[in-house]
């Protein structure tokens, strides 16, 4: 009798055992990453520096881009014809929000109404530049994204050097450490007296030297309001396809050869430094 029983309560355990395998299986295979040919993280600067006109004109140029056929084409193209993609906001060393969370694109629907989604989200500003913090995020994003990419890339825009949380290049080695490229996005809309103690004329050697980096790495600098659209839609394309841009003068500029040292990279926070020392003397 007691053997009977030990064989039935045996039994009844295996079977228990299965059943809860059975229903853990669906769960551990709807966890495997999907692979895309890209995951891409677009890290957008909404610092005071930028107004509200040039905000807007940045956030219609991400918009239209993933409305347009010819990034719906760049997508196809790929060895999967799939990417993912997440928009991330930053500023301050503490202010990085995901606007957007990781969506798959495999199509133009996909696209359509990522851009969607994006064009319904509200525009904020926030105080300080701290292209370090929104490395770092994104960093950690493409970390714990749910795909397996066979590229991984971060685009930084903005409109200032860092002065913000740690020094830039710590943080791009970082991210370049891991696999991760880093393009950039460069907004030089100022010109003559409208530069503040914070804005530097050579942003774009600024963002070559200290923050893009990665096997074909570039930056596509803003210079006039017009040309928004145009750089965020080509600047796509090429991250999608993955092209290495051959530099053009005045609009493109690939990465600068490491440690050439004709950039401060620490100018944004001596800058500050300066500014807190005249405020508080």
């Amino acid at each position: 009798m007691g053997y009977g029983l030990r064989i039935s309560s045996l039994s009844s355990a295996f079977v228990c055992a299965m059943s809860l395998y059975s229903s853990q299986a669906p769960a551990q295979t709807r966890t495997t990453p999907v692979e895309v040919d890209l995951a891409l993280v677009l890290t957008v600067d909404i610092s005071l520096s930028m107004d509200l006109e040039e905000q807007q004109l940045q956030r219609d140029g991400y918009v239209g881009a993933f409305r347009d056929p010819a990034v719906w084409n760049a997508i196809g193209s790929g060895l999967l014809g799939r990417i993912a993609v997440t928009y991330v906001e930053w500023a301050g060393v503490e202010i990085q929000k995901t606007v957007v969370p990781w969506t798959m694109l495999d199509g133009p629907a996909a696209a359509q109404a990522f851009a969607d989604a994006l064009a319904a989200r509200p525009i904020s500003r926030h105080r300080r530049t701290s292209i370090s913090g929104a490395l770092d995020y994104a960093a950690r994003t493409l970390a714990t994204a749910p795909y397996r990419a066979q590229r991984r890339v971060i685009d930084v825009s903005g409109d200032g050097p860092n002065n913000s949380g740690r020094p830039v290049r710590e943080s791009r080695d970082l991210a370049l450490g891991a696999g991760i490229v880093v393009n950039g996005l460069p907004l030089l809309l100022k010109s003559g007296g409208e530069f503040s103690g914070f804005d530097i004329p050579n942003l774009d050697a600024y963002y070559a030297e200290c923050v893009i980096g990665g096997p074909g790495a570039f930056s596509l600098p803003v210079r006039y309001k017009s040309e928004f659209a145009t750089a965020i839609r080509k600047k796509l394309i090429l991250e999608i396809s993955g092209r290495t841009p051959q530099p053009a003068p005045r609009f493109m500029r690939t990465q600068a050869p490491p440690g050439t040292g004709h950039v401060d990279c620490l100018v944004g926070e001596k800058r500050w430094q300066e500014y807190m020392i005249d405020r508080f003397q």
